[in-house]
């Protein structure tokens, strides 16, 4: 059984190594803010980090997350670059349906994490791997913005 940190918190999980992280978050932890999209790491609705590094839950095994650090929109929050994202997207109404959300804020977190004022060709390659049906792409670029200017 795979010991792994989950928002901080230390937990020991019943599920094969080979299990889709994704799959371990949602049926065996009930975590269902990280959602199912594509199943092949092409829409980035399942997107969490691993060691800070967003990361397709969909196709990646419970095992690489082992001894490492696992965040999911439900922990985001609990950091400074996480919260100015979550806020930024209610201040600039980015979502619609809501659907791909978790996935675009866990991306767009990694990318402030790593590139404090990232430009818009930037956050267009951060981002490139998450996609909205609803289409509020200029809307994710602007709060991106927003939350780089409130960590500065």
């Amino acid at each position: 059984m795979p010991s792994l940190n989950i928002n901080g918190k230390a937990m020991t999980v019943d599920a094969d190594s080979t299990t889709p992280i994704l799959w371990v978050l949602r049926d065996t932890l009930g975590m269902t803010g990280t959602k199912f999209g594509c199943g092949a790491a092409l829409c980035g609705a399942c997107t969490v980090h691993v060691d800070g590094v967003a990361t397709r839950s969909c196709v990646t095994p419970i095992s690489v997350a082992a001894g490492k650090k696992l965040t999911t929109i439900e922990g985001v929050a609990a950091d400074k670059v996480g919260l100015a994202v979550q806020n930024a997207w209610v201040a600039h109404d980015v979502a619609q349906c809501g659907y791909c959300q978790s996935g675009q804020v866990m991306s767009a977190t990694a990318l402030l994490k790593g590139n404090k004022k990232p430009s818009d060709a930037d956050i267009d390659a951060a981002m490139a791997g998450n996609i909205c049906r609803c289409g509020t792409y200029a809307r994710v670029r602007s709060a991106i913005h927003a939350a780089a200017a409130t960590l500065a």
